[in-house]
């Protein structure tokens, strides 16, 4: 009859300008000898602008992009892997010198159709609109005049351009991009009342804690009402920038998934395939009379004809595909794999040897620490499973062509160096927490002491000015107190760059190490860290990440790794052990120096990005969230306190460490969270609007 049609999605890890690595990805998929095809698809789709990678950001205005993004067009074309299969890829395409975000979809060396992107993303991380332009002529299309180095290949001197579907001699396909799912006047409904059977989205969705189901759910339920198979593919891995791109390929039909891609994976190609009856589709709308009414009164879409089927005529034995239950990762599994697989690519395409991480023996640098260890758990379970690319990445970076990575620990030990840096404000506590800790995971470790350095930086200011700054513990001023801390933090940061430099060449190793920050996305927010300590670092895979969740990280490390030292990490109060002993106990902790929980900096940060909220809608919004807890005018100064240090500690933001972006309230200064880093820190306006509620109540 002609009915099932086999289809395949993917999530590639491409890499923005890798116009090489991504036409090998790309190639690997509907070959000849690859998965897609060797299974019988007829159709393929890939991620948003997967030929030259998702974030070129501004390389994006440059000519030599769509230049190269044609030649790699060229030779996908020509490729005997795209023969007898519909192949849909995506690329930058400037027509009548406009630039769109574009789907190219070709059969047999033909250009079927180019299709530029509707609706752009423009919110939180994505600046589409800086560098596209949304097609605003909907169902129309235009004649696009091929480049020469494609007329060469397909024969064709113009192809349809513009809002079209596809139809084939036993179905229609209708294309979204990425943020056209989230629309609320998403394509695929107009396009499913017009008769389009197949609607497929290539993306570029990256991941943030708790989001997978959101995405999965609008794919769901983008068929529940209209009925219909919707293909997704997504980009995978870290492009190069502060995503990571979480793959969740998936296949629907009528509402319910039929196939499910893995969210987090070493694999730089994941293809899902599925076959699907279209008399499923057919049947499922048939009995739904408000769709069928409606769409007699659409306004129909051009149709590309294209000659060519998606099924066999005699397909009666076929087997199809049948729903399947989503399986969710919990927030901890997403923090021990997300950052482990975005460290993965950053060492391997970085070409470095390995990561120091200065090791203090708290939760947030032992977080840091597990999530490394968590790599190389996946860098293992690759292996074992046969990845050959990983296999050979990991030889390259550990420097020995006969190596296998086989254990955890073992691996950890030749890309992994720790360093415990005391002070004598630092108690042995922490030093044997973090020993402990290095021990279990299997880095290489390091104690020191900085004594030596903070005395002489303090001795030559006090031989210049006369003058010998005090812990305030000893008489000393807050200012003083505050700067005797800072150049401690701050000299932690001088070394750690020193010993990622030079460890391995002391240790007859080539390469040099990475240096990992662990400053939490809260403590950024508050400002709670000094500017240029160990903070700074070359990237950070927990900034993104709230305390509450990385302690329920730990916990999940504990049982899960059995990494028993991290039992008395969770159970000591949070410090950062720059003041005076007390009697050789730690005196100083960090909710107390930050005048504020970290379950309390968790609610301001989610109000102020997330619910836009300024001092006075803040205040509001808590007094009654807190009326159980506090007094309107309790609520008024915690308020006033949180935005007065925000204020003043903004500015730390613009060197903040590029982060793992793993929460919307993510204060990141680059281009998340667009804020100014001069305030007015006495709020004087708003404040009085909170003090003349707070008389009110």
């Amino acid at each position: 009859m002609g009915r099932a049609v086999t289809v395949a999605t993917c999530a590639l890890n491409q890499w923005a300008l890798d116009f090489d690595g991504n036409l090998q990805r790309i190639l690997r998929i509907p070959g000849a000898a690859g998965i897609a095809k060797s299974k019988g698809a007829r159709y393929r789709i890939g991620p948003e602008l997967e030929i030259c990678g998702y974030g070129c950001s501004d390389h994006y205005y440059e000519s030599d992009t769509l230049l190269h993004s044609f030649q790699v067009l060229a030779k996908l074309l020509e490729s005997p892997a795209t023969q007898d299969i519909i192949c849909d890829v995506g690329m930058p395409v400037l027509h009548r010198n406009v630039r769109y975000n574009c789907r190219v979809i070709f059969l047999n060396k033909k250009i079927l159709l180019i299709r530029p992107k509707i609706s752009l993303a423009n919110a939180g991380n994505y600046r589409e609109l800086r560098w596209f332009t949304p097609w605003s002529k909907a169902r129309q299309v235009e004649e696009y005049f091929l480049p020469r180095i494609i007329q060469e290949v397909t024969e064709q001197e113009t192809v349809p351009f513009g809002d079209a579907v596809l139809a084939t001699k036993d179905t229609c396909l209708g294309a979204e991009i990425c943020e056209e799912l989230w629309a609320p006047n998403s394509p695929h409904i107009e396009m499913g009342l017009d008769g389009v059977e197949i609607f497929t989205n290539s993306s570029g969705s990256h991941h943030v804690l708790r989001k997978a189901h959101t995405r999965v759910d609008l794919v769901n339920s983008a068929t529940a009402k209209n009925g219909g198979i919707y293909i997704l593919a997504n980009q995978k891995g870290c492009d190069g920038d502060r995503l990571y791109y979480d793959g969740c390929a998936m296949i629907s039909l009528n509402g319910e998934t039929i196939a499910q891609g893995s969210q987090f994976s070493l694999d730089d190609v994941e293809v899902l395939v599925a076959t699907v009856d279209l008399e499923d589709v057919r049947s499922y709308r048939a009995e739904i009379s408000s769709r069928n009414l409606a769409a007699s009164k659409v306004n129909p879409y051009p149709r590309v004809k294209v000659n060519f089927a998606l099924s066999c005529s005699d397909d009666v034995a076929v087997p199809t595909c049948m729903p399947i239950q989503w399986r969710h990762h919990s927030p901890e599994e997403e923090i021990s794999l997300g950052p482990a697989c975005w460290l993965w690519d950053y060492l391997r395409r970085s070409k470095q040897a390995g990561f120091l991480l200065p090791l203090s023996g708290g939760i947030d640098s032992s977080a840091t620490a597990c999530i490394v260890y968590s790599m190389c758990h996946q860098v293992c379970l690759a292996v074992r499973n046969g990845n050959a690319e990983v296999l050979a990445d990991a030889r390259r970076i550990v420097n020995d062509e006969t190596y296998v990575p086989e254990e955890p620990r073992e691996l950890c030990k030749r890309v992994f160096t720790t360093c415990y840096m005391a002070s004598e404000n630092s108690s042995q506590d922490t030093c044997n927490r973090a020993k402990l800790l290095a021990e279990q995971i299997g880095s290489y470790h390091i104690n020191l002491n900085i004594d030596v350095a903070v005395k002489a930086v303090v001795g030559i200011f006090s031989m210049v000015t006369g003058r010998t700054p005090r812990f305030s513990a000893y008489g000393g001023s807050s200012r003083e107190n505050l700067a005797l801390q800072n150049v401690q933090a701050r000299i932690r940061m001088v070394l750690a760059y020193m010993f990622a430099q030079l460890t391995l060449w002391t240790r007859g190793i080539p390469g040099g190490l990475l240096v990992l920050g662990s400053a939490n996305v809260d403590e950024s927010l508050r400002g709670y860290l000094t500017k240029y300590d160990c903070s700074s670092a070359d990237i950070n895979p927990i900034g993104g990440i709230s305390k509450t969740d990385l302690k329920n990280f730990i916990q999940y490390c504990i049982e899960n790794f059995q990494l028993t030292a991290l039992r008395s990490i969770m159970s000591a109060p949070p410090t950062a052990e720059l003041e005076p002993l007390v009697d050789g106990q730690v005196a100083q902790t960090d909710e107390v120096d930050m005048g504020m929980t970290y379950a309390e900096l968790s609610i301001y940060g989610k109000l102020r990005k997330i619910a836009k909220a300024g001092p006075y809608s803040m205040f509001c919004k808590l007094i009654n969230m807190w009326k159980e807890v506090c007094t309107p005018r309790e609520v008024a100064s915690k308020v006033k306190h949180f935005f007065r240090m925000y204020a003043m500690n903004r500015h730390k933001m613009t060197t903040l460490t590029p982060s793992y972006h793993a929460e919307n309230y993510s204060p990141d200064d680059n281009r998340f969270d667009l804020r100014p880093f001069l305030y007015n820190t006495t709020w004087s306006w708003q404040f009085r609007c909170i003090d003349q509620q707070v008389s009110t109540l």
